[in-house]
Parts: C-alpha cells; structure tokens; sequence
C-alpha cells in the first residue's frame, strides 16, 4: 500500500501542478477590477458607500481593495480541511505531490458547484465536488481518488480511525463542514471515503463568510467571499481537477493583461445578465448559482481545448462576468451600512 502510494505520488509530480482554483493572483485581480469600476461608474454603482466605509476605516478605497483582494486570495490557504489515512491514521490538509509547484490544500475540494448534477444527498439544489458523481474528470481525479482511497475527513479525537491508529489535526467535519452545511444536512457516514464524500459547494462557503459579514461588517469576511469567482472557472461547474485544470488558469494569469481579460464594456454587459440582489435578504447564493451556470453553458471548450483562440472567446466572457458578479456583490454588501 505504501509502495502504490509513493508511484502514485512521483506521477503526479510529472503532472502539471494541480492547482483547484483560478490561480491566487487572479482572484485578487478580479477584486481589485471590480472596484477599480465602481471608481470609473459611481453613477450605477455603490461606490461612494464604499468610499464611505473605507474613509470611516481610516483607510483609502486602494487600500479597501487590497485588503478584500487579499482575502479571496487567502482561501485558497485555508489549513481546515484534513483527510486521514485508512491505513496510517495520519490526518493531512495537503497531498505528497503539493510540493511539485505550491501546496495545494484539501479545502479547494469546497470550491466547486457541479452544474452537470443536480439536488445533492445533502439536500443543496446543486452539489459541490464528489469523485462519485463526476460526469466529466481525467488523470488527477482518478489519481487523487486511487490515493485517497477509503480516506476519511478528519472528524477529531475519538472519531474514525486508521487500521494502525488515530490521528487529528483538525475538527474537520464538527467545523469546516458543519460551516459550509448551510440550508442542508449531513451526518459523518457521508465522508468516510474520500471517493465517494459529498463535499459542500462553494455558494455555501461564500454565503457562510458573507452572513458571518452581514452579522458584523469585517473586511476580511467580505474578501473571503469574493474567492467564489471561482463559479467562472469553467472547471469549477463542470467539476474536475484534471482537463486542462491548471494550464487554463495559468493562461489567464499570463494574459490577462495583454489580452484585456478585464474590459469594463464588457464587465458594464455582463452585469446587466445578473439579477439583482434583493437588498432586505443577507442570502447571496442566487447570483453565485447564476454564475456558475453562466460558466457551465459558455466555458465548456477551455476543458478540451488548449489553443489561444479557444481560450480567449471563454476568456472574454467568464472573467468580465466575474467582475461583474464581485460589483454585484459589493453593492449588496454597502447596503449593510
């Protein structure tokens, strides 16, 4: 068992990185954009609420921006989500093969709204990753399931074990899990195997940080939210690691700026195709779902193709429409005050 753990280890390490998210950079990008609009469009938007709020902060608008552009790209660093070994007991929040580029930590599997399924077990109207349900996945999905497999959640001391021991490095599922299971149910049984866990999606993960704002305005809440841009990484609604994953992500990063990913024509069209949110509710999951469905039926091509063209149409439609659902976002956010 060790020995098949450690080949499958040094293939993954010949894998480009598996990175499960828009690449942090990116996600604090796309923050920064979108209030870099609000400045350029305070007529149809709650810029100078926000100006507001940053000036009774003591602080300017940029350094409002940095500060929420920071915190979504923090998530991707989160260390709460722990998987432990059947075998070792062992309880670790990244895999052996993180080491090839970044660490890549087990809470980006809370990153994902699968669009290709729909009412999950836990009751949520669209689920989040499961090895089990994919419709579309490659290499390392499989792998990751090959290694994971039989590995649960870190459920504490006293809670499921290895054949040779306990371990707990985290309350896993008493904390992450029970944060994110928000409108829906669970009980442990669902994440004894990695293979077949039911993760939570990524609408209830923003939605927790942005009522954990809406009960007490904080910055660093509210940039937490924002890393569900991520609902317009194609990869994020189909629901894979693997297909072009991580090369798609690298090549916004490398052409955003070049290629004008941020265009704020496009941003002013794309926030006419988002609903509104209703400003009496704190529930935000309307628009992230509204976003991940945009990503689902107009991104599919970045899965199988890798050409600069193929790229590029996708480009210029899901990364205007993130900015555009962070404005959105933000305006309902100033309203709090």
């Amino acid at each position: 068992m060790l020995f098949k753990r450690i080949i499958i280890g040094l293939l993954f390490l010949s894998l480009s990185n598996p990175t499960f998210a828009y690449k942090q950079e990116t996600h604090k990008r796309i923050v920064l954009d979108a209030i870099a609009y609000m400045k350029a469009h305070p007529e149809t938007t709650a810029y100078n609420k926000l100006k507001a709020v940053a000036l009774a902060a003591g602080i300017t608008v940029e350094e409002l921006a940095q500060r929420l552009g920071q915190g979504a790209y923090d998530v991707d660093d989160f260390a709460d989500t722990f998987i432990c070994g059947a075998v070792t007991g062992d309880c670790v929040n990244a895999p052996l093969w993180g080491i090839a580029e970044s660490i890549v930590n087990y809470t980006s599997y809370w990153h994902f709204q699968n669009h290709t399924q729909g009412v999950d077990v836990h009751g949520n109207d669209i689920g989040g990753y499961n090895y089990d349900k994919l419709t579309v996945w490659g290499d390392v999905d499989n792998m990751a399931a090959t290694w994971l497999r039989g590995d649960h959640l870190d459920d504490g001391r006293g809670g499921q074990k290895g054949w040779f021991g306990e371990d707990s490095e985290y309350e896993s599922y008493q904390i992450t899990e029970s944060n994110y299971r928000i409108d829906s149910y669970s009980n442990y049984s669902m994440y004894k195997d990695f293979e077949t866990i039911p993760f939570q999606p990524l609408d209830n993960l923003a939605q927790y940080w942005y009522s954990k704002f809406w009960n007490q305005p904080n910055i660093q809440s509210l940039g937490f939210v924002m890393h569900a841009t991520d609902l317009l990484q194609p990869h994020h609604t189909w629901t894979t690691s693997a297909l072009n994953h991580s090369g798609w992500e690298g090549w916004v990063k490398d052409y955003y700026e070049s290629e004008r990913l941020n265009d704020f024509e496009k941003v002013t069209t794309a926030l006419e195709s988002f609903t509104v949110l209703d400003p009496s509710s704190s529930d935000i999951r309307p628009i992230l779902t509204e976003g991940g469905a945009f990503s689902y039926a107009n991104g599919g091509a970045v899965l199988h193709s890798t050409s600069h063209a193929d790229r590029l149409v996708v480009a210029r439609e899901v990364v205007p429409h993130a900015i555009a659902m962070v404005v959105h976002i933000l305006n309902h956010a100033m309203t709090r005050f």
